[in-house]
């Protein structure tokens, strides 16, 4: 397999999580968001969409993180992220889902250069904005947390929410919004950051992470 991501892109990041937990291998390819390579004609050849994660596997290239995710644990069902229960299945996608449909499209990249290119917005009504999108959904789903009485992971083991939770926690503390009354949530984040595929998978490890190299 052959991943075609950026360190800090959420997507990227949570696609990397899932693929360390599954035990897959894949060679990381580098595509730089700021020098916007995801729109040369080379790769919107391979993928319209124009954006990263881009995942070659099995002669295909597949687009869309969510839709990787998914495909990932019926393609090789060996470690799955969601659960067999129904039920389970359902609370692991609601959550997922809350984040990755609510939260990415406002906070994403393209988004924040529009508001300050297009409407002249500073760095710190950017921020204001960022904040204010994370609290819409970070409070609610830290109350469905509490709901469940969740421990380190929203079950036994790490698995489909957690790859979406934890990019999104990562830049929620780049913009440094408050996690201060979301125990739920920090207990999360503090039981996948002790485990190895998370490590691996964090932006801090990343080959095109500028801090990477020399």
């Amino acid at each position: 397999m052959k991943l075609y991501g950026y360190y800090r892109s959420s997507t990227s990041y949570r696609l990397r999580c899932a693929l360390e937990l599954k035990g897959l291998a894949y060679e990381n390819l580098p595509v730089n968001l700021l020098k916007s390579e995801q729109k040369d004609a080379a790769f919107t050849s391979r993928n319209p969409f124009g954006s990263v994660p881009m995942l070659e596997a099995d002669g295909h290239d597949r687009a869309q993180s969510m839709a990787i995710i998914e495909w990932l644990d019926e393609a090789y069902p060996d470690q799955p992220l969601l659960p067999a229960d129904p039920e389970q299945r359902y609370l692991a996608r609601e959550l997922a889902y809350a984040i990755a449909t609510e939260l990415h499209a406002p906070l994403n990249l393209p988004v924040l250069k529009y508001l300050k290119e297009e409407y002249g917005q500073s760095q710190e009504q950017i921020g204001e904005w960022y904040r204010h999108w994370l609290a819409r959904t970070l409070d609610p789903l830290e109350q469905r947390l509490a709901q469940l009485g969740t421990g380190d992971f929203l079950f036994d083991a790490p698995g489909f929410f957690e790859v979406v939770l934890m990019p999104q926690i990562y830049n929620a503390r780049r913009f440094e919004f408050d996690f201060g009354d979301k125990p739920h949530i920090t207990q999360i984040e503090a039981a996948c950051l002790a485990l190895p595929a998370f490590q691996r998978a964090h932006p801090d490890a990343q080959p095109d992470n500028p801090s990477n190299k020399d």
